[in-house]
C-alpha cells in the first residue's frame, strides 16, 4: 500500500491531458453515449488511446471520473456565482442553468449509473453530498435577501429540476430550461 505522502504529483502536461480527456469524454458521452469508441474521445482530446488507458484503465473508471469532475465543477460554481452575481437570486438562477446542463448531459449515463456495477453505487451519494449544500447556500442567500420565499428545500428543488429535465426525452418541442425558469420564478415571495 502506498502512503499518500510518497505519491508524486502529476506533471502539468499529465494534468492537462487528464482535464482534456474528461472534457472530451463528457462531450462524446452526450452525443454518442457512454459506449462511444474510446478513439473518438482520444481524437477529440488530441491524444492517443494509450493516454486514456494510462489515466483511466477501464471505461467505468472514465465514466466515474467524468461524473465526479462535473459534480465538482458544479459545486465550485455555486460560491463563485454568489460572489460574482448582482444578486443571490441571479446566482441561484445561473447555478440552476448549470444544473440543468449537468442533468441533461447525465441522461445518457442513467442506464450505466443504475447498472449492477458496484463502482457506480457511491456516485449518487457523492452527488447529493456535494451539491445539496451548494444549492442550500444559494437558496438561503436568496431568501435572506428577500428575493425568494424561505421554505424552499434544496433537495426537493433539485429533484424537481431533474424531473423537468427528464421529461424532455428527445422531444424538440419540450424546453426543460424554460420550464425550470418558470419554477425559479415561482420561488418568489408571495405578496
Amino acid at each position: 500500500m502506498t502512503d499518500e505522502s510518497t505519491v508524486r504529483p502529476k506533471r502539468a502536461d499529465a494534468r492537462r491531458n487528464q482535464e482534456n480527456l474528461l472534457e472530451a469524454a463528457a462531450a462524446v458521452f452526450v452525443t454518442s453515449g457512454v459506449e462511444a469508441p474510446l478513439r473518438d474521445i482520444a481524437t477529440r482530446a488530441g491524444v492517443g488511446t494509450a493516454t486514456i488507458y494510462r489515466h483511466f484503465p477501464t471505461r467505468a473508471d472514465l465514466i466515474v471520473a467524468v461524473y465526479r469532475h462535473q459534480v465538482e465543477a458544479l459545486a465550485e460554481a455555486g460560491p463563485a456565482l454568489l460572489a460574482d452575481s448582482a444578486s443571490p437570486h441571479g446566482a441561484l438562477r445561473r447555478w440552476l442553468d448549470l444544473f440543468v446542463d449537468f442533468v441533461i448531459t447525465k441522461q445518457g449515463l442513467a442506464a450505466v449509473l443504475q447498472s449492477d456495477d458496484p463502482c457506480f453505487d457511491p456516485l449518487h451519494a457523492y452527488f447529493l453530498d456535494r451539491l445539496v449544500p451548494v444549492c442550500t447556500r444559494l437558496l438561503d442567500a436568496a431568501a435572506e435577501s428577500g428575493e425568494i420565499r424561505s421554505d424552499v428545500d434544496a433537495h426537493e428543488l433539485m429533484r424537481g429540476v431533474g424531473g423537468l429535465c427528464a421529461g424532455a426525452g428527445g422531444n424538440s418541442r419540450y424546453d426543460a430550461r424554460r420550464l425550470v425558469g418558470y419554477l425559479v420564478a415561482g420561488l418568489g415571495r408571495s405578496r
